[in-house]
C-alpha cells in the first residue's frame, strides 16, 4: 500500500478561511491516501474540526500566531510576520515534515516565502505559477500567470521546460505542445521578448509549436501556453469572468419563457457537464514550478470542494516526482543556459549569460 501524501495545508489563507480551509481537508481526508497537517491559530482551528466528526482522520494542527493578510506586502512572510501561517508551513516543508505545501492566501507572500525557504530548483532563475485552463479537447498550462511582471526570453524557455513537464508526469500528456502567446501566428509578430523566447525555443528538445493567439488557445491546439505573468494573470482573470458572465446570461436567457425553461431541463446534464470542465474548483490549485519542493497556490475565493482538490493537485504533484523530472530537463537543455546553438546569442542579446542567478523577481500581492 503507498505511504500516504503528507500535505501541509495553510487553515488561515483564503477568503473563506479558516472555515472552508478545514471542510476542504476534512474532505481531502475522506477521500485521498493524505494526512493533512493545519497550520494556523489552534483554537480557531479546534473550533472548527469539531463540526466535522473529525477525530479519527488523519489531520493534525500546528500553531501559528500570525496570518499574512491579502493586503500585506508579499516580503512581510520573511521580514515581520515570521510566525505565520505561510511562513511557519514552508519550513514545514523544508524540514522535511510534509511532502507539499497548499495556501489559498497572498499568493505573492507564498511566492517570497518559498523563495526564502524552500530555494530555487539549481539553473532556475525565476519560479513560475502555471495554471491548469480547460480546452475544447482536454486541458493546458498557462504559465506564468502572477509571479513575475518582467521577464527574459530565458524565463520564457525555462517557464516552458516546467510546466511541459508537469503537464507530462500529473495530467498525462505524453507529449505535451509547446506555444509561445502573442499577437499572431507570424513570427514577425510580438515583443522582442517574445520574439527572442521564439528563437531561443526552437533550440529546445520541447514540442514547440511557436506562436499561439488568445482566441486559439482554448481550442486545445496547445498544451503548454508560456507568457509573462501580467499577461498571464490578466488572461486568466478575463478567462475566469468571462466563464462567470456567461454562466450568469445563460441562466438570465433560460428564465425568459417557458419554452426556455424546457430546453434547459433538456440540456440539464450537458450544461453541468460543461458547467464543471470551466468551474475553476475542479482544479484545485496551481503549482508554483522552480522551487525544492512542491507548493501549490489556491484560488483566493476557494471553498471547500477547491481546497479538497487543491490536496489532491498537492499529493499528484508530490508523486510524480515533478521536481526530479524538471531537472533533468533543465541538465538535457543545460545549451540553453550558457552560449546555446547560435554563438554568444545570450551575451550578445543581454550582456551576461543565461547562468545569471541575481536577477530580480518581481512579487505580486
Amino acid at each position: 500500500m503507498p505511504k500516504r501524501a503528507r500535505i501541509v495545508l495553510d487553515a488561515m489563507g483564503g477568503d473563506f478561511a479558516p472555515h472552508a480551509v478545514i471542510e476542504g481537508a476534512v474532505l481531502a481526508c475522506r477521500e485521498f491516501p493524505v494526512e493533512i497537517i493545519l497550520v494556523g491559530r489552534q483554537q480557531a482551528i479546534n473550533n472548527d474540526l469539531k463540526k466535522y466528526q473529525a477525530s479519527f482522520l488523519p489531520i493534525t494542527i500546528r500553531h501559528a500566531s500570525e496570518v499574512i493578510t491579502m493586503s500585506d506586502s508579499p516580503l512581510d512572510v520573511v521580514r515581520k510576520k515570521k510566525d505565520s501561517s505561510i511562513r511557519i508551513g514552508l519550513e514545514l516543508l523544508r524540514d522535511n515534515s510534509a511532502d507539499a505545501f497548499v495556501s489559498a492566501g497572498n499568493s505573492g507572500a507564498v511566492v517570497s516565502g518559498a523563495l526564502f525557504t524552500l530555494k530555487r530548483i539549481k539553473g532556475i532563475d525565476r519560479p513560475a505559477i502555471a495554471t491548469v485552463m480547460p480546452t475544447l479537447s482536454g486541458h493546458m498550462i498557462v504559465s506564468d500567470v502572477g509571479a513575475n511582471n518582467a521577464c527574459k526570453p530565458f524565463n520564457l524557455v525555462q517557464f516552458a521546460i516546467m510546466s511541459s513537464v508537469y503537464s507530462k508526469y500529473t495530467l498525462g500528456c505524453s507529449r505535451p505542445r509547446v506555444a509561445v502567446l502573442s499577437n499572431g501566428e507570424e513570427e514577425t509578430k510580438g515583443t522582442e521578448l517574445i520574439r527572442l523566447s521564439n528563437d531561443l525555443l526552437k533550440q529546445s528538445n520541447l514540442h514547440y509549436k511557436g506562436y499561439v493567439e488568445g482566441r486559439d488557445i482554448f481550442r486545445g491546439t496547445v498544451d503548454v501556453v508560456v507568457c509573462d505573468g501580467f499577461t498571464g494573470n490578466v488572461l486568466l482573470k478575463v478567462a475566469e469572468g468571462v466563464a462567470q458572465s456567461l454562466g450568469a446570461a445563460m441562466k438570465q436567457e433560460f428564465k425568459r419563457s417557458i419554452l426556455a425553461t424546457i430546453g434547459y431541463l433538456l440540456a440539464r446534464s450537458a450544461l453541468g457537464h460543461i458547467k464543471k470542465r470551466f468551474d475553476y474548483s475542479e482544479y484545485g490549485a496551481a503549482p508554483l514550478l522552480g522551487v525544492t519542493s512542491p507548493v501549490m497556490i489556491a484560488h483566493g475565493s476557494s471553498k471547500a470542494k477547491a481546497i479538497k482538490n487543491a490536496v489532491r493537485a498537492a499529493m499528484h504533484f508530490a508523486n510524480s516526482k515533478v521536481i526530479y523530472h524538471i531537472q533533468n530537463d533543465l541538465e538535457i537543455n543545460k545549451d540553453l543556459h550558457t552560449i546555446g546553438k547560435k554563438p554568444n546569442l545570450i551575451d550578445r542579446v543581454f550582456g551576461y549569460p543565461l547562468k545569471e542567478k541575481n536577477a530580480r523577481t518581481d512579487l505580486p500581492h
